[in-house]
């Protein structure tokens, strides 16, 4: 019995010795790691409680380093997030090898967290349960707060660094023909837009759309996907200009309405033109419709960027994989034909001729737009959202996260 407590305490001695000289924890980001998701979830939180972390740009994936902490070795236990605890030696290995000017590899410093805001209809009406990014965000652990157009024409943006726009339609007709809660919603739009003084609901969102523009060149982080994306450039391309169908505002567009679009305005798109009302498309920015309805064999891919020279762009790419199913959504990709010649491409699918996943600054700001709605939903089944706990290495779902901590890096873009 003497003997067997010896052995236990040695043991837990030399665990303890173990521990000690532990000098942080590894996140691996390749295939080894269990949870990608939540990987992300650590992160912030490490950020959250006043800590700081180094992002490792394409090394293993874009791993994650974390000064040891027991805290974060029990959050990853908790979690099912594979980690290795290592010592300064290695620390040092590590970070030795990303420096080298021989290799694709960098190492960014997060040190704070951005203060998150989703903009989304979701309450005690509208059971908005698909949202892509709340759904990620949930699973991941990262706090949010909702917003929708009262809080941002009541100019609570100023409180948030980055936010989030979904299947949104600025252009005030509530999502067309394929939101099942279209009508519901429409008339909970035209109760607030009244409340407001608005009168109509494209004059709403035109608004909304300009606060949005405003925050972020004024120096916020916008992401935008699927039809928020698309319709938040229509409508600021609309700016005075009625482009809605009678059939949801009570009078008709103006006819030359196409003409008279500003695409000066716009964040992303030019010379794209509209559809008709109805159109299940809002316009031919958006090129996914016909056998997207179908699972998709088709793959689109993420391009490589130099990480010691391009670090914006490498850091929304970091990724264990650099081809990724194709995804529908109301607007599922965009045309490249239409997509302005300041705009950073960072996913494309070459064989349909389509855009994914593109990225521009304005002002002291950043944006980006990533086209469809659920990178692991189910074709044509808008009301079931993805189950993440069976997704939990989900490389579409990845690129969101890599644009919920881009606001944490210390480093800026260099110029090649």
């Amino acid at each position: 019995m003497k003997k067997c407590c010896t052995i236990i305490i040695s043991l837990f001695l030399l665990g303890s010795f173990i521990i000690c000289k532990a000098n942080a924890i590894l996140l691996p980001m390749d295939e080894a790691q269990k949870n990608h998701l939540k990987a992300y979830g650590i992160a912030f939180n490490t950020l959250q409680r006043g800590g700081y972390l180094d992002w490792l740009l394409n090394y293993r994936g874009g791993s994650f380093l974390i000064p040891y902490e027991q805290y974060v070795h029990s959050e990853c236990i908790v979690r099912g997030i594979s980690f290795e605890i290592i010592s300064d030696a290695v620390v040092n290995s590590i970070l030795k090898e990303v420096e080298s000017p021989a290799v694709n590899m960098n190492d960014v410093r997060l040190e704070k967290s951005p203060r998150i805001a989703v903009y989304s209809p979701k309450g005690d009406y509208l059971k908005d349960e698909t949202d892509a990014v709340i759904l990620v965000l949930d699973y991941a652990e990262i706090p949010y707060t909702i917003i929708y157009d009262e809080e941002v024409l009541n100019n609570r943006l100023a409180q948030f660094d980055w936010l989030h726009l979904h299947h949104e339609d600025f252009t005030g007709q509530a999502g067309r023909h394929l939101r099942s809660d279209s009508q519901l919603e429409a008339d909970l739009l035209k109760i607030t837009a009244s409340k407001l003084g608005y009168a109509k609901i494209t004059e709403m969102k035109l608004d909304v759309a300009k606060k949005i523009k405003a925050f972020c060149a004024g120096g916020g982080y916008l992401f935008a996907m699927c039809s928020g994306a698309e319709t938040f450039d229509i409508a600021l391309a609309a700016d005075g200009v009625d482009i809605t169908d009678s059939m949801f505002d009570g009078d008709g567009a103006d006819p030359d309405a196409q003409s008279k679009l500003d695409f000066n305005k716009t964040l992303a798109f030019e010379n794209f033109t509209m559809e008709p009302g109805t159109s299940r498309r809002f316009s031919d920015i958006n090129t996914g419709w016909g056998d997207y309805w179908q699972r998709s064999n088709d793959f689109f891919s993420l391009f490589q960027f130099s990480a010691k020279w391009d670090i914006i762009p490498s850091l929304l790419t970091q990724n264990h994989e650099h081809s990724i199913r194709e995804f529908i959504g109301q607007t599922t990709a965009f045309s490249k034909y239409v997509v302005k010649p300041s705009v950073l491409v960072l996913a494309e699918n070459r064989k349909l001729n389509n855009v994914r996943y593109i990225y521009g600054e304005l002002g002291r700001g950043h944006w980006t737009y990533y086209s469809g709605h659920d990178p692991e939903g189910n074709p044509g089944q808008w009301r079931e959202p993805a189950d993440l706990n069976q997704h939990p290495n989900s490389p579409g779902y990845r690129l969101i996260l890599n644009n919920v901590l881009f606001p944490s890096a210390k480093k800026k873009k260099q110029k090649t």
